[in-house]
């Protein structure tokens, strides 16, 4: 892309994450302030995950985990919700024998009770048709909620030690998270990935997720090089 800056080869060399998740935040604050409807913000936000899905297989990304709706995001307008999920299902046909071409993995985290039924069918399609993938695999976290899925695995938990316990998690084959980016601003976690973010590093970007372009994933991803990971010992 003219004008985007990659990683630097000596970070190429270096701690570069293998497994990276993303707070994808600020659709709707985009289309307040290009003054279109709030669903064409999650049409444009659909477009940069598409497009920085891409930048990561070859920045060398292997796990690629998303926050695309929270167990929280049901108390919005109902409009809004309508329209997200009508667009998730459409976006997951349309694009799910693309990505499989591609060889992505896709695998959606979170609960499945409540999601509409044409929504979780082209969930469990896109799984289905993916399965065998091994060039990056997608985490789409959708009706999830960090609380909610350590509350499952612990009802499910029978004994044991952490590795145990993690069995009980919505997709135990995923890592750990090197690295958690968080778009638009703010600086929380917002309930995501709470067992799996220990240790991850945080780094927290201004721009609105459809803003979010390569460079500033390369950006994000040369802040993390810099830093080093100690893990409590010194």
């Amino acid at each position: 892309m003219p004008g985007d800056r990659d990683i630097p080869a000596e970070d190429r060399d270096g701690e570069v994450p293998r497994y990276v998740a993303i707070i994808a935040d600020g659709n709707g604050r985009w289309a307040r302030s290009h003054g279109v409807p709030v669903n064409d913000g999650h049409e444009a936000g659909a477009d940069t995950l598409k497009a920085r899905l891409r930048d990561a297989v070859e920045f060398g990304i292997e796990q690629l985990t998303v926050y695309s709706f929270s167990t929280e995001n049901w108390s919005r307008p109902p409009g809004e919700v309508r329209g997200l999920i009508a667009m998730l299902a459409q976006r997951i046909a349309r694009e799910t024998p693309e990505l499989h071409r591609e060889g992505v993995r896709m695998r959606f985290i979170g609960q499945r009770q409540g999601v509409p039924g044409e929504l979780l069918q082209r969930m469990r399609e896109a799984e289905k048709i993916t399965a065998g993938n091994q060039r990056l695999a997608l985490f789409i976290a959708f009706n999830y909620g960090g609380r909610a899925e350590i509350v499952d695995a612990a009802m499910r938990f029978t004994g044991g030690g952490e590795q145990d316990f993690r069995r009980g998690l919505y997709a135990p084959e995923m890592h750990d998270p090197d690295l958690i980016i968080r778009t638009g601003g703010e600086q929380r976690l917002s309930n995501y990935l709470l067992w799996q973010a220990a240790y991850s590093e945080l780094v927290f970007r201004e721009e609105l997720w459809p803003d979010f372009t390569r460079q500033a994933l390369a950006e994000a991803l040369s802040e993390f090089s810099s830093r080093h990971r100690r893990y409590g010992g010194r």
